[in-house]
């Protein structure tokens, strides 16, 4: 109809599965009271379903042909508000995402049918964000998800980078079918719920500690934490390798281990003896 073809370059794959959209807004368990920022809501199929259940819908588009298309698809509906703007530049505080302005920014939630490029970008931005979303529910690849959702003695960075934040849990696997064009791997739909942060953990030496863990994955964790440490920690801070092993020790973990064998709570309790040292 309006002669335009979806982005390689933008990683567009519209969801064309009512199915999945159904799926999608039963998992964000929409009220009357609820902002939702959508992020890359493409011609608006997924939109109108959110805008049915929601109080307002903050729709953050990046392609400006798909933003003239969304105005004419959803002319209908007054709760849309339409965003030309790429979502890793969005600013939070400069849109109303609460119903009650009495209230703090808290209510709103977040929905996305993610491209691959930018999925773990977005994760970690709102998930650090001083205004995390009430929760997440996204679309993005099966291993992306399986990726984020996996416990130790699987774990990754992503993993560990989502799970300090927040819970996270796939709802339903989706086959590549659902969209168009059809991408080469299946997705799923996977919901992450923010909790408490942890107020006493520097961030960024506790994610510095975890890189270090995780330089060279096949290796030992303590031959790993000694070689990058010292690259990494405030003032040039040096552990040797017999201190590194004491630290890991005193927190029941084995110089032998892989970073992959560690829970959130073990990286957290080894930044705790690293940061007192």
């Amino acid at each position: 109809m309006y002669g335009i073809k979806p982005s390689k370059r933008l990683g567009q794959n519209f969801l064309i599965d009512k199915n999945v959209v159904k799926k999608i807004i039963k998992a964000a368990e929409l009220h009357s009271k609820d902002i939702v920022l959508e992020v890359g809501p493409g011609i608006g199929a997924l939109t109108k379903e959110i805008a049915k259940k929601a109080g307002k819908v903050i729709a953050v588009e990046k392609d400006q042909r798909m933003v003239e298309i969304l105005k004419k698809t959803l002319k209908d509906f007054k709760n849309i508000e339409i965003i030309n703007q790429d979502i890793l530049k969005f600013q939070i505080t400069n849109y109303k995402l609460q119903i009650n302005l009495k209230s703090k920014i808290q209510n709103y939630k977040l929905i996305a049918n993610l491209p691959f490029y930018i999925t773990a970008p977005v994760i970690r931005r709102f998930l650090e964000s001083k205004y995390p979303p009430k929760e997440m529910v996204l679309i993005v690849q099966k291993e992306v998800a399986q990726r984020i959702c996996s416990k130790s003695p699987k774990m990754n960075i992503l993993a560990i980078s989502v799970q300090f934040y927040a819970k996270p849990k796939i709802i339903s696997y989706i086959s590549k079918k659902s969209f168009w064009p059809q991408p080469k791997v299946d997705s799923a739909i996977v919901k992450i719920v923010p909790q408490k942060k942890h107020k006493d953990v520097d961030v960024d030496l506790f994610f510095k500690i975890v890189k270090a863990g995780f330089s060279h994955p096949r290796k030992q964790l303590a031959n790993n934490l000694t070689n990058g440490l010292a690259l990494r920690l405030p003032n040039g801070l040096k552990l040797n390798k017999q201190e590194v092993n004491d630290l890991l020790l005193k927190n029941n973990i084995k110089p032998s281990q892989r970073a992959e064998t560690l829970a959130v709570q073990d990286w957290i309790n080894l930044f705790n003896s690293i940061h007192n040292s």
